[in-house]
């Protein structure tokens, strides 16, 4: 699915889409105006030279594994994501935080569907 489909053309540095079904799947269930953040935190990463840590962050210990950061109210989502070839950004998977620490749970599922995406373009 590409997100441009969803919300219109804008002056972009990168291209994102959305690795099978799981970020479309996760996003649906979310409220309007949690959407609403999500798609200002992906046209930031769209439209931005520099995308600033507040909105994109690299996980530590892995290998280019991405989380994007949204926070409204005092609820916090995750939306991982990484670079293919520079300009490429591939959406991953996404849930609400409720700790201090993202779940491993969530990171492995994450990075399985990374590795899952690079055999497949084999």
């Amino acid at each position: 699915m590409c997100l441009n489909t969803i919300r219109g053309e804008m002056n972009k540095i990168r291209e994102i889409i959305a690795y099978k079904h799981y970020f479309e799947e996760f996003l649906l269930q979310q409220p309007a105006k949690v959407q609403d953040k999500i798609f200002k935190i992906i046209e930031a990463i769209e439209t931005l030279e520099r995308i600033p840590q507040t909105y994109l962050k690299h996980m530590e210990g892995t290998d280019g594994l991405f989380e994007a950061q949204i926070q409204l109210g005092s609820n916090i989502w995750r939306v991982f994501c990484f670079f293919d070839k520079g300009r490429l950004v591939i959406i991953l998977n996404g849930f609400q935080k409720k700790t201090q620490k993202t779940p491993k749970k969530e990171i492995d599922k994450a990075l399985e569907l990374m590795k899952e995406y690079y055999e497949s373009k084999r």
